[in-house]
């Protein structure tokens, strides 16, 4: 057949036909290739951002592993996201720039809600990446020491929150270097958050031990403090404490680890045992950090009103670099603002949350040192909200708040962690702020104490700071209260440390006496006993003090140190060094117990 008679039997069809059907099967790849799924487009998003917690045995209540977990919550998930409750990352973009930014990008929640308008389709499996390693126990891998509460704290069920200090003793013979931290809450469902402090005195542990069950309620006292300028704290989702570079931080022994951890009843009995895992290097600082805590302790906030403000500023003596930074407030808070003015008068944003939640509180290192020179302010700035329109306020109707450390209490805080340039700046800046700090607490252990003019604690700690302030006979004053109200050992132990402070020994020593009638195994009872006997020259009876503090507990160090200084007097030499070199061991760095024993040995 001719060529052109067989062309006439196929059928025509219109070259613009042809064309729209190259047009249509395009247009049918272009709409597979941006179909969204779950196992190629939408499980990355969920495994990196939402998974740390949402899984067995973390925070969250549900798991979001798989896509049986997340395809009947899709539409709740794109509710969460485009609201950015979830993930719970705070702080404003454009208000300091952090490390561990838990913020879903807007490309990211676009695909999220496009995936959802599409039909939550699953996908082909092949597509699926293979799941993130879920660290079954130590994110860091095994810790050099792992210290754990002996018992667990049985927290019942329902009621109001629940402020609680668990104190360890540290297992350690001699100086150790920290260089990461991780911390274990023991059940996730019911710790909202914690801190991690240490307690060189060993008062922390008669705190507890004068209260029943493991712990005692309220955070943790004066002596409980973050070592060596470092957070130590813990938050659902943060990554382990791991040091910067040349700033580890260390631990003595006889020290204790003091936790502070906010717990939330839930509908049942929750058993709460923690863990805290230690990571130790041989290398010590090079460096140290400050800790700068700015925010009125006078709060005071009448019912009903909207816009209460608390503001407070400090000015810098010296340069430093701030590394990281804590805003603190409670259920009223509304607003959250922290910034830096310089000298030249420009504005440095350090942090901003417009919309606080007491639930999710957290600590933000900055992905770079934010340097600020000398004479910079920084301020702070919170706005709280005590009327019927917070849905977050605790109180119906309204009530009266003012500081305090409960949860229906309030707090302004903003923690800002910097570092100077050298240890004579250090010395400098913690010289300068000092005084402020001491002040602001006294502010509101007063106001607290208008609240609560029983608590014998609060007395106490209002005591102590009056001391510090040298006010000590109003500190006094303060401690015979919280005598009468609570006539335990611990009181009496605090009314004869002041009197010796007061160089008022013989009432020291009988203040002394009447705690030891109450807890004879006390060993600061029985130092403090030798410390009143020392200053009235009684040498022997204060040496037979030390001594029964030491049988009691070897790794005092004052106690060793005190004795070696007496025993060196009546020409005990050997004794003496024996006890100075104890001192060593325990506080290395300890300069006066180095030259005493030098001199001794030198002479023998």
């Amino acid at each position: 057949m001719p060529f052109f008679a067989y062309t006439q039997c196929v059928p025509r069809i219109p070259v613009v036909l042809a064309f729209a059907g190259i047009a249509l099967c395009a247009s049918a790849v272009t709409a597979q290739a941006q179909m969204v799924t779950f196992n190629k487009d939408i499980a990355p998003v969920i495994w990196q951002n939402c998974a740390s917690c949402h899984r067995p045995g973390q925070l969250g209540p549900f798991a979001l592993l798989a896509f049986e977990d997340v395809r009947p919550r899709a539409r709740e998930i794109v509710r969460a996201v485009k609201s950015h409750t979830m993930p719970p990352w705070k702080p404003e973009p454009g208000y300091g720039e952090f490390e561990g930014v838990r913020r879903l990008s807007d490309a990211q929640i676009a695909l999220i809600e496009r995936w959802v308008s599409q039909g939550s389709r699953q996908g082909d499996p092949a597509d699926l990446p293979a799941a993130p390693a879920w660290a079954a126990g130590w994110q860091l891998g095994q810790p050099d020491l792992i210290i754990t509460m002996p018992e667990p704290y049985v927290l019942a069920a329902g009621g109001t929150d629940i402020f609680r200090t668990f104190v360890v003793p540290i297992p350690v013979n001699r100086r150790r270097y920290v260089r990461a931290m991780e911390f274990h809450p023991g059940s996730f469902p019911v710790v909202h958050h914690a801190n991690i402090k240490i307690d060189r005195t060993r008062l922390s542990r008669q705190w507890d031990a004068g209260e029943a069950g493991p712990g005692y309620d309220g955070g943790g006292s004066r002596e409980a403090r973050f070592p060596d300028g470092q957070f130590l704290g813990w938050t659902p989702g943060q990554s382990p404490r791991v040091s910067l570079a040349g700033m580890t931080w260390h631990i003595d022994p006889d020290s204790d680890l003091v936790i502070e951890m906010h717990l939330m009843p839930g509908a049942a009995v929750q058993p709460v045992q923690a863990s805290v895992g230690l990571f130790f290097t041989d290398e010590a600082p090079v460096q140290t950090a400050y800790m700068l805590r700015i925010g009125r302790q006078d709060i005071d906030i009448p019912a009903g009103q909207q816009a209460y403000l608390n503001t407070d500023s400090y000015t810098l003596p010296v340069d430093v670099e701030v590394l990281g930074i804590q805003p603190h407030a409670h259920y009223l808070a509304r607003e959250v603002r922290g910034f830096a003015t310089l000298p030249d008068g420009s504005t440095r944003p350090l942090i901003y949350i417009k919309d606080w939640d007491f639930h999710w509180q957290d600590v933000y290192r900055f992905a770079r040192p934010v340097a600020l020179p000398k004479g910079s302010t920084v301020t702070m700035r919170y706005t709280y909200d005590n009327s019927s329109a917070n849905p977050r306020n605790p109180n119906r109707p309204p009530a009266r708040v003012t500081f305090g450390q409960t949860s229906t209490s309030e707090m302004g805080s903003l923690w800002i962690q910097v570092l100077p340039h050298s240890t004579a700046d250090l010395a400098i800046l913690d010289r300068d702020f000092s005084p402020k700090i001491l002040a602001d607490d006294i502010a509101g252990d007063e106001k607290w104490l208008e609240m609560n003019p029983s608590d014998a604690r609060l007395h106490a700690e209002l005591a102590m700071c009056y001391s510090e302030a040298g006010r000590p006979d109003d500190a006094l004053k303060q401690l015979r209260i919280a005598e009468q109200l609570d006539p335990s050992p611990l009181r009496k132990y605090d009314v004869g440390r002041l009197l010796l402070l007061m160089r008022r020994f013989p009432e020291a020593g009988a203040a002394f006496n009447q705690a030891l009638a109450l807890k004879p195994d006390m060993p600061e009872s029985l130092y403090g006993l030798g410390l009143a006997f020392d200053g009235l020259g009684r040498i022997d009876e204060a040496i037979d003090a030390y001594s029964r503090a030491l049988s009691l507990n070897l790794d005092f160090a004052d106690a060793h140190f005190n004795l070696a200084r007496l025993l060196a007097t009546q020409g005990r030499t050997a004794d003496a060094i024996a006890h100075y070199k104890q001192v060593l061991r325990l506080r290395p760095e300890d300069a006066e117990a180095a030259g005493e024993l030098k001199k001794l040995e030198t002479k023998n």
